[in-house]
Order: C-alpha cells, then structure tokens, then sequence
C-alpha cells in the first residue's frame, strides 16, 4: 500500500501570523509625542490643524481596534482549522486502515482503491457511486466528504477575515499619514511664533471655568476609582493613538482611566459617547465623560468644581482645564 496523503497548511495558514505580526507593530505609529502649543494670530489655524489631526487620531484608533479584533478572529480560525484538518487527516488514515485490512484479508476492494486517486473530489465522487463499499467504509466515507467541506468553507471565511485585517491596517496607515501631515504643518506654526505669542495661545487654549455646582461626590466608586486613575497620569505626554500607560491620546487616557476601575469603555471618543447614560451638564460629575464638538472628536473626565482631566493636544501633557474649553457636545456616565 502507498503512503496516505496528509492535508498540507494552507496560504492562509502560512500568511495569518505574519500579518496579525503587524498590528503589535501598528501601535508604534502613534509611539513619538508630538511637538509644541503655539498661540497668536496663527489660533485659529492651529485649532482647526489639532481638531483635523484628532479626528484623523480618532479614526486611526477604531481602525487600529478593528484590526486587533480581526487578528483575534484569525488567530481563532487558525486553531479551528488545524483541528478540522487533523480530523481530516484521521478519517483518511482510519479509510486506509481499513483498506489494508481489506488488503491483508484476500484482495482490495476496488471501490476502497479509488481512495488513493490523486483527486480527492474525484475518488469521492466516485466512491459514492459504488455499491460495493461495506457499512462500515462508506459511513468514514460520508465524514471524510463532510469534513472536507467544512475544511474548504472554514478556510474561505478566514481568507475574508484576512482581506478585511489588511484593508484595516491601510486604513490605520491613511490615517496616521493625515496625523503626521496635520501634526507637521501645526509644528510650522509654532515655530515662526514668539514666546509671547505661544504663551497666549496656551492661555486662551484652556478657556474659562463655567458656573457649575462646587466639589461633589463621584457617582459610584468605579467613577472615583477611574477619577483617581485620571489624576494619577497628570504630566504624562499626549500621544495619539496611545492609551498608556506612558502617555495618551484623549480617548485613551478615558479608557485606561476605567479600565482601573473594572469598566471597558470603546476606544474611540465617538463609541464612548454611547458608553453609558447621558446627563446634563448642569449634572455632571466626577468620572463623567465630557464629550466635545459635534462630531465627538474629544473626551475629557469630569472632575468637579467645572474642571476636567484631558489629553488636550500634542505638546501639552495630561492636565486640568475648565470643563468649556471648547463647545461640550454630551455628558455620559459609564
């Protein structure tokens, strides 16, 4: 009897670990902190640089935590695939044990035979047709056509997987060429201002402190376990597309912070906006997230008496700033 042919890994086995490689390496797209805070004349161009560049932060993180989702699904698939494989490669050994018995007895069955064609679709089919198979060979038979199937179906769905992991990861790459691009030409500008003029633009960058109510309590303990998170990373550089614990974007800083208290929050300002019940802002308080603009392209945390603790933009570290620094889109509490 010939040897029996073993299923051999497939291109997408090959290549799923060499591509789900990358997403660890996405994360250092965002790794260098970015340069100064400017003011002046230029204000009005650096606030619409640093909103673009964070909007393009914001997208480049939901991209980024896609791509780690997918990396999950196919590192799964992966498993899965090898243990349908192996269950393959059993039936096709127990369908030539079975032939070597049938071999041994007095002579091979000739419908057994077609079991060792080169085409296993053709043998299958072939074999289907016979009458001559016993029960017991044509039962394997029926695992060994099913299972190939569910082999063929699997690895299709995990090549999908796949196209859809790279088109994430150019995704994340556009948007981190938008974060660089913005992010460039606000250092430009910086660099042709005075010390003076920065200076006003740092002050005017922070806003004034709205009439809200004085000190009050966190609304449960994993609000204040979170709020204690927040303060404990003030000083720490603002990075886009980092949630710690080193430095941070603005949703980054908000889902870490929670993530000490027990709380997954989403990645993005946008999906933490939905991360809990919205209250007024005349009702916020600490561990609240403050959410900004219309497109909810920042997070902050409330932490009473009308203050917030953000990662405002690159150049300026994690910090207190009045609650309006800049128009509140939605209060949310987690």
């Amino acid at each position: 009897m010939g040897s029996h042919r073993r299923l051999a890994p497939s291109g997408f086995d090959r290549g799923a670990a060499a591509l789900c490689a990358l997403s660890a390496a996405a994360a250092a797209f965002g790794a260098v902190p970015a340069q100064g805070a400017p003011g002046g004349g230029a204000r009005a161009e650096l606030d619409r640089l640093y909103e673009e560049a964070e909007k393009a932060t914001q997208a480049y993180d939901a991209a980024d935590e896609r791509a780690d989702e997918l990396c999950r699904r196919v590192r799964a698939a992966q498993d899965h695939i090898a243990r349908q494989q192996q269950k393959v490669n059993d039936l096709r050994e127990q369908l030539g044990s079975l032939a070597g018995a049938q071999y041994r007895a007095g002579g091979i069955d000739p419908a057994v035979a077609l079991l060792f064609s080169a085409d296993p679709d053709d043998y299958l089919d072939k074999a289907a047709t016979l009458d001559r198979i016993g029960t017991r060979q044509a039962g394997r038979l029926g695992e060994l056509r099913s299972g190939l199937r569910a082999l063929g179906q699997e690895r299709a769905e995990a090549a999908g997987i796949l196209a859809e992991l790279e088109r994430s990861r150019a995704a994340a790459a556009a948007h981190k060429r938008t974060v660089e691009r913005k992010l460039a030409r606000a250092r430009q500008l910086i660099n042709a201002l005075s010390a003076t003029e920065r200076a006003a633009y740092e002050r005017a960058s922070r806003g004034s402190r709205p009439d809200l109510p004085g000190p009050v309590a966190a609304a449960d303990g994993r609000a204040a376990a979170a709020l204690a998170a927040a303060r404990s990373a003030l000083g720490r550089p603002y990075v886009w597309g980092a949630n710690g614990p080193s430095g941070f974007d603005c949703s980054g800083l908000t889902q870490w912070a929670y993530a000490h208290a027990g709380v997954h929050l989403p990645r993005t300002s946008q999906a933490q906006r939905s991360a809990g019940r919205r209250v007024p802002l005349s009702q916020a308080r600490p561990g609240d997230l403050v959410v900004y603009r219309s497109d909810a392209s920042h997070v902050a945390m409330y932490a009473g008496d009308g203050r917030v603790i953000h990662a405002p933009y690159p150049g300026a570290p994690v910090r207190y700033d009045p609650v309006g620094m800049m128009p509140v889109s939605s209060v949310t509490r987690p």
